[in-house]
This record gives structure tokens, C-alpha cells and sequence, in this order.
């Protein structure tokens, strides 16, 4: 009976293909799995925290349609709704339990402010979000696209929040959007939670563009103005006056808790953007953004920004809401035509505080407020590039 013989070079060259084949077949299959799951130790946790008619709607955008990010558009309005017979204060707690919950793709928490019979359709502007139209939550958009907000709520309304956790899971990148923090100390559990590793970025602007923008679509405001002033009883034409100081007040507060005297858990996990100067050279504060985060600019990311931002007008009434394309340096300027100096001495008045810390000149007179010339900016540092598409290739990466 003859004997086998096998060479052990042989077995050994065998066992070594083998081996290479599976670790090919793995690295394939992750590459083209559409729904991997990214590692919950290597997600990266970013909060957006800003105030009404502050450009947060476009800042949310410019996170929103990176394919990287999983974005939702303040969860904290359905605590807000529900509990609006109180003040602020009582919501603290119980919006930062939401946005912990919510941060880790735990979305029951939120089924305590949904109705009874929701879907993806429940959540506060859901389709301002790109990772809420694209797969697996809805086919409509596939990650590579830009997401069509009329296209979306259209097509992919009706599906569950399970779809909607799955989705989360998928992303290196969580993203909430905030408009409803006063203070840096109620979000502490979450900067010392070791299952996050959560960024803030803090947007601010000029307030007496805030109030310019605000009266524009005053009547939206109605219901978060109250739970802003604690319920008390203000006269009518103080009632925007006092939101705006309490406004001015809060990114004060944010901004000295985060510089001055920070804890150990919040140094190199803040930092504020003046909506002036990202309106002024968007790509440079764009791209320092994604660097804070960890996000890579891609060529598609900077041909949408540009594109958003370097449009013509500043935007109707009816688009107060929406991101079109506008010139963002005219609408950061609009206040200083549209606003009577008497509203802009009162707003100076409330806010000289704020002004003084963020880096917002005062006017003392109609005419040097409507004088275009005269910047009102004090410059935070030096800029390193303007808008020449042919000389930042440095900052793209496809």
C-alpha cells in the first residue's frame, strides 16, 4: 500500500494561503456590506450647540450631507413641546438624558414624547437629515448624494425608528443639532461618560442679526420664547428684548465655563464658531470644524459649500427655514440695513456683555451702522486662505 508523503514547506504555504484568503475575503466584505456597523468605542459624538436664527440650520446642513454622519435636528424640541408649561431649568435633565440616549442610537427614550402611532415622520424636521433618507433607513438617497429635503419627505416618511437605529449604528459620526442649552454643567455626565466621546461645537453670532432674523418668523417663536423667560409675564414689546438677553447671557456662560476655568473632562472638546467668520471664508472654518471632529473634507463637501454659500440675495421670508443658496456675507450683514438704529441701541444695551466677550463692535449712530465699510468684527486670528478653489487642493481629500 503506498505512503503519502506531504512536505511540510508545502502544509505550511497552504495554511498561510488559506489564511490570506479569509483575511481578503473579510476586508471585501466590510468594503462593500453597505450597513457595516462602526465600533461604538470608535464613534465620535459632536453636539452643535447654538440659538435660534444663529445659522445652525446651515451649520447642521454642512455636517448633515457628509457621508460619514449620522444627523438629527434638535430631539430636544419634543421635551420642550411636551413640558411647556415650565421653564428651562425643569428641562435640563431630561434633555440631556434624551441627547445621552439618543448620542449611543438609543431611540426609546424618545418614544415618551412621540405619539402613540410614529415613524421616522414623528421626529422634529427628520428630513433635514441626509442619514435619515439613504439606506437602511430609506433607498432614496444613496450615501455618496446630497439629500433632496422635498424628495425625502415624500418617499421616506413612513418608516420605523428600528430602521432609524440601524441606521445610526452605521456611522462613524453622531450629530446633533441644539438650540435648547443655556449652560455648559448639565451636559458634564455626558463629556465624563466613558461610552462617548462627545465634541461641542458652540455657533454664535451677532445678536442684532439674531434679532433681525427672529422678527422675521416671530411668530414661530412664540411657545419657546415663554419656556425662555420661565413662564413670567412680559409685556409685548419686551418680550424679544428679554429672550435675546437671557440668549446673550447663555453663550457668555458657555463660552467662560469652556476658556476660563474649564474642568479637565471639557479641555480640547470645545470650540466656538462666530457665524460672521465662517459666513467670511466658509471653507477655512469649515474645514478646522471637521479637523476638530475628525472628519475629512471631501472635493463633493467643498463644491456644496461653495455653492451654498456664494449665491445671490439673502434668502426670502418663505426660506427662513430652509438651506438654499444665498451669499452668506450679505446676510450677516443685512441687520445693518434692515434693523432701525433705535432697535440696535436697545439690543447693545442688552447684550454689551456678550458683544465685548465674542468680538462684536458697537455702533453709536445710524449712520456708522449703515456704513458697510466700517467692520464691526474684531478679528479672532489671522486668516490663512480665502476662497481659491485652485490653491486648496491641500485641504481635499476624495
Amino acid at each position: 500500500m503506498p505512503r503519502c508523503r506531504v512536505n511540510l514547506n508545502s502544509i505550511i504555504f497552504l495554511v498561510i494561503l488559506q489564511g490570506a484568503a479569509v483575511v481578503l475575503f473579510c476586508s471585501w466584505y466590510v468594503q462593500v456590506s453597505p450597513h457595516s456597523f462602526v465600533d461604538s468605542n470608535n464613534k465620535v459624538h459632536v453636539l452643535l450647540l447654538s440659538s435660534w436664527r444663529s445659522g445652525s440650520s446651515l451649520l447642521g446642513q454642512v455636517f448633515s450631507q457628509h457621508p460619514s454622519v449620522f444627523y438629527l435636528m434638535e430631539p430636544a424640541w419634543h421635551v420642550w413641546s411636551k413640558l411647556k408649561k415650565t421653564g428651562a431649568p425643569a428641562h435640563r435633565m431630561a434633555v440631556r438624558d434624551l441627547l445621552q440616549s439618543v448620542f449611543q442610537c438609543d431611540f426609546s427614550v424618545m418614544e415618551a414624547y412621540l405619539p402613540e402611532q410614529h415613524s421616522v415622520s414623528s421626529l422634529f424636521m427628520w428630513s433635514h437629515s441626509r442619514a435619515l433618507c439613504s439606506p437602511p433607513v430609506c433607498p432614496l438617497t444613496p450615501r455618496t448624494q446630497f439629500n433632496n429635503q422635498t424628495r425625502c419627505h415624500k418617499a421616506c416618511k413612513g418608516t420605523s425608528l428600528q430602521g432609524v437605529e440601524e441606521a445610526c449604528g452605521t456611522y462613524s459620526h453622531v450629530v446633533l443639532k441644539e438650540v435648547r442649552f443655556f449652560e455648559l454643567e448639565s451636559l458634564y455626565p455626558l463629556l465624563q461618560d466613558p461610552n462617548l466621546d462627545l465634541r461641542i461645537i458652540h455657533l454664535v453670532r451677532d445678536p442684532r442679526a439674531v434679532m433681525r432674523s427672529r422678527e422675521e418668523s416671530a411668530s414661530t417663536f412664540v411657545n419657546d420664547n415663554a419656556v425662555v423667560l420661565d413662564q413670567r409675564n412680559v409685556p409685548a414689546g419686551e418680550v424679544q428684548y428679554q429672550v435675546l438677553q437671557e440668549i446673550c447671557r447663555s453663550h457668555m456662560r458657555i463660552n467662560e465655563r469652556a476658556i476660563l476655568k474649564p474642568p479637565p473632562f471639557l479641555k480640547g472638546r470645545y470650540k466656538m464658531v462666530r457665524y460672521e467668520d465662517m459666513a467670511r471664508d466658509p471653507l477655512r472654518e469649515i474645514f478646522s470644524m471637521y479637523e476638530f471632529v475628525g472628519l475629512d473634507m471631501t472635493r463633493q463637501m467643498e463644491d456644496w459649500i461653495y455653492k451654498v454659500t456664494h449665491g445671490k440675495g439673502k434668502g426670502s421670508k418663505k426660506e427662513a427655514f430652509e438651506i438654499t443658496s444665498r451669499n452668506a456675507v450679505e446676510v450677516s450683514q443685512a441687520w445693518r440695513t434692515m434693523l432701525p438704529y433705535s432697535k440696535v441701541k436697545r439690543i447693545q444695551e442688552v447684550c454689551k456683555e456678550a458683544m465685548s466677550l465674542l468680538g462684536y463692535k458697537m455702533v453709536n449712530s445710524e449712520k456708522e451702522q449703515k456704513r458697510l465699510d466700517i467692520d464691526l468684527l474684531v478679528p479672532q486670528e489671522p486668516y490663512q486662505f480665502s476662497w481659491l478653489p485652485t490653491k486648496t487642493e491641500h485641504l481635499r481629500k476624495s
